[in-house]
């Protein structure tokens, strides 16, 4: 989540004109949070396009002003910036893709790769860059398709004939049996409102052989359902970053073995070692509070908690920012409270890794 000088750099009339499920912002969060109301996850998963739609149309510009154009976590090596550690991971996940056993080096015959959920297309068009593959992103939201398309034909060396963002819906994929060479998602699927079903998508739209590689967001073995604390934390990161509910790791795992996948590796990157005690940084570093008011973690103490809501609540009242802000920037930093929580605690990961495989005798549905 960014600081306060980015949500009122974003938070401007013109930007809300671009939202694509309410016509202000304030109608789009007052959704929102009425769809995290509900106890169950049963209403939010029926609900899913709504909740996912309104989460984007009011979080995206908020990601790319305070995080870059990569939406995902990554921990840090020693010495390594935090923008080299967000390349390092997309190219790491590209890597388990099996690219160069595929199509070939000119244009009408590169192995051709789905983004599954693919926001503003960040990490799409570095891992063009680094495999030279055909990249598809599909996302559902319209805003981040028309900026994502935006910002790769703004690119002289990659242009949306190389890689082009469409929007649809992950659950329900347009694109014909056996389209592409393989698949990735990085933090992506853990908005679908049935694991299965996602994954199936993607084992259809893949050719048999096909890699499909993948970072979920999933509650870990630490996690204790009875510890108030630890649903706590869970609930925070739904509500924070529009999510159903989140799986346990063996949940997915189970899922991608059903939707038809062989499975060829599992695990969780959040225990890499990823050189710790020798100035390495853990994924949840940019959410931890810090009492450095130059930074954007200022927000996440008590403090700068309190001034930034403070002057956004008086940025609406004198029309500065469009109402519904101030909501907006409090269930942003409510989801980075969970997540700076349950990474702490162990109990939650955004990078649970699967790598999976279409059995060469694929079973066509």
């Amino acid at each position: 989540p960014p600081s306060f000088a980015v949500c009122l750099s974003v938070c401007s009339p013109p930007q809300e004109k671009g939202l694509t499920c309410n016509k202000e912002v304030d109608a789009g969060i007052d959704e929102y949070n009425r769809l995290h109301s509900f106890e169950s996850a049963d209403e939010r998963n029926a609900n899913y396009k709504s909740l996912v739609n309104s989460y984007y149309d009011l979080a995206t510009l908020f990601y790319e002003w305070g995080w870059g154009q990569s939406f995902h976590f990554a921990f840090r090596h020693p010495f390594e910036s935090f923008d080299e550690s967000i390349r390092r991971h997309e190219y790491y996940i590209a890597s388990k893709l099996n690219l160069s056993g595929t199509g070939g080096g000119d244009d009408n015959n590169k192995p051709k790769v789905l983004d599954v959920g693919c926001g503003v297309g960040g990490p799409m068009r570095n891992i063009c860059r680094f495999t030279g593959a055909d990249v598809t992103g599909i996302t559902l939201n319209q805003y981040q398709v028309d900026r994502g398309n935006h910002l790769s034909s703004s690119d002289p060396q990659l242009g949306t004939d190389k890689c082009r963002s469409v929007q649809g819906d992950f659950m329900k994929l347009p694109f014909g049996e056996d389209s592409f060479d393989a698949a990735y998602a990085i933090e992506a699927t853990c908005h679908a409102p049935d694991r299965v079903g996602v994954y199936g998508q993607i084992y259809d739209a893949l050719k048999p052989g096909a890699i499909f590689a993948c970072y979920e967001w999933c509650m870990t073995d630490e996690y204790d359902p009875t510890n108030a604390e630890h649903r706590r934390m869970k609930k925070q990161i739904e509500e924070g970053d529009g999510l159903p509910d989140i799986c346990h790791t063996g949940v997915c795992l189970e899922a991608l073995r059903e939707a038809g996948f062989e499975v060829l590796e599992e695990r969780d990157m959040a225990e890499d070692d990823y050189g710790a005690g020798r100035g390495g940084k853990p994924w949840m570093l940019p959410l931890l509070p810090s009492w450095n008011p130059f930074t954007q973690r200022f927000q996440f103490n008590w403090l700068g908690y309190f001034l930034t809501n403070t002057s956004l609540k008086l940025l609406e009242l004198i029309r500065l920012a469009p109402r519904g802000t101030c909501k907006t920037q409090a269930m942003l930093q409510t989801g980075g409270f969970g997540l700076a929580g349950g990474g702490k605690e162990k109990i939650f990961t955004p990078m649970y890794l699967m790598v999976g495989r279409v059995p060469m005798d694929k079973k066509k549905k």
